[in-house]
């Protein structure tokens, strides 16, 4: 049995808090992966190095990804060669286009959200402001207030570095703020950019090479809240029960550090094999009351942090292969991106149930599981159950 801390968050007293409405936004700058390369080589000014190159195309021919969304540009990047160079000072330079556009992205995100919540934003009471991408006071969540009109009096939460797991720990917080404040939604907001830790080539740090051939941009925004007014809200996941788990002996296996060169990124390679190993155990524990232990029978949200993660997962729990389609298209589509990406899957899951009319937004089944993936090794995991999306379709249509 895999060695790990966690802790359980159930309530069973009242109505589980539910997600009410989902919206994404992505940069317009798109990146298709068969060219990138190419792209990369050029614009770092290390076409010379004509072997890391042949390793970088070989690295990113194996994720599975098709596209990425980017707010960097040629034009930015020539105007700013130290963000091009492995390890020169170029904070200030990302600082100054982070903290303008993250709060940018997310408000496209959460106006979608809000559109198809459909109730007035002076009705928000709580927002949950997630990234890892750029530091600022006041924050990305306070600028995100003036953007879309909020009340002054809502109450903030702005969640800075905690990497890829945090799409699942927002849930986790907003799952705990709902039902302990009767009659709140809460506003939940991730958006993240790759702009904090690009940078050139290096032969002597391939684990770097790895995360630009990953990382993507973008946001996703969610409503949150218990007890729903179902003549006016369509709830579509009960967020049931969270557990936050520490694997044993991984503190090093993934580390990302904020220098004068931006957030470096460090990964060991053992990583999926370290993740797989502890899977199951964690799964387990987390569903323990539902008395469910035929895996294939839930609807999976796992963050794809990259192929090799999600091969693994799919490999020791035995899923169908249809049981991660919607990880997979996110990844493909988009890259990782890091804490949004959990929240695009659940949007994907939801839009794929919709277009097949199925009666339940989990892709045709009642229970699922989310997992996030992040330093420490942090797992997150959130039980969901599925709602009725027939008042969801007669929006969309």
């Amino acid at each position: 049995m895999a060695s790990f801390q966690s802790r359980v968050y159930v309530d069973k007293t009242r109505g589980h808090a539910a997600i009410l409405a989902i919206g994404t936004a992505t940069p317009s700058g798109c990146f298709y992966q068969a060219d990138y390369p190419d792209y990369y080589f050029h614009v770092t000014n290390k076409e010379h190095m004509v072997g890391l190159k042949r390793k970088f195309e070989r690295i990113c021919d194996k994720t599975q990804i098709k596209k990425r969304h980017m707010f960097l540009t040629e034009d930015f990047l020539k105007e700013n060669p130290n963000i091009c160079e492995f390890k020169a000072p170029s904070l200030n330079i990302r600082q100054d286009l982070l903290v303008r556009e993250i709060p940018k992205l997310g408000y496209e995100a959460s106006t979608k959200a809000m559109e198809e919540w459909g109730l007035p934003r002076s009705k928000i009471t709580h927002l949950i402001f997630c990234t890892t991408s750029g530091i600022d006071m006041p924050g990305a969540d306070y600028q995100l207030v003036k953007l879309l009109g909020l009340s002054p009096m809502v109450k903030r939460l702005m969640m800075y570095q905690q990497g890829c797991s945090a799409g699942a720990m927002v849930l986790r917080l907003a799952k705990d703020l709902a039902e302990n404040n009767k009659g709140s939604r809460i506003l939940v907001v991730c958006s993240e950019s790759s702009a904090i830790m690009f940078r050139g080539p290096n032969e002597n740090h391939l684990d770097s090479l790895v995360g630009q051939s990953l990382f993507g941009d973008g946001a996703a925004a969610i409503i949150v809240g218990s007890d729903p007014e179902f003549s006016i809200e369509h709830p579509l996941f009960e967020i049931v029960s969270t557990t936050q788990t520490i694997l044993k002996d991984t503190e090093m296996a993934m580390k990302l550090h904020l220098r004068e060169e931006g957030l470096t990124f460090h990964l060991q390679k053992e990583v999926p094999k370290m993740i797989s190993e502890n899977i199951e155990d964690v799964l387990r524990h987390a569903v323990s009351s539902l008395g469910i232990s035929d895996w294939n029978s839930l609807f999976f949200v796992v963050h794809p942090g990259g192929r090799a993660i999600l091969d693994q997962l799919e490999l020791k729990l035995c899923l169908k292969k249809e049981k991660l389609r919607a990880s997979r298209h996110v990844l493909s589509e988009y890259g990782n991106m890091t804490s949004a990406c959990v929240l695009f899957i659940i949007d994907e899951m939801r839009k794929k149930s919709m277009e097949e009319r199925k009666s339940t937004t989990g892709e045709g089944l009642d229970w699922g599981v989310l997992f996030g993936f992040g330093p420490g090794l942090t797992v997150e995991t959130v039980v969901l159950h599925s709602l009725p999306i027939t008042s969801v379709i007669a929006f969309q249509n």
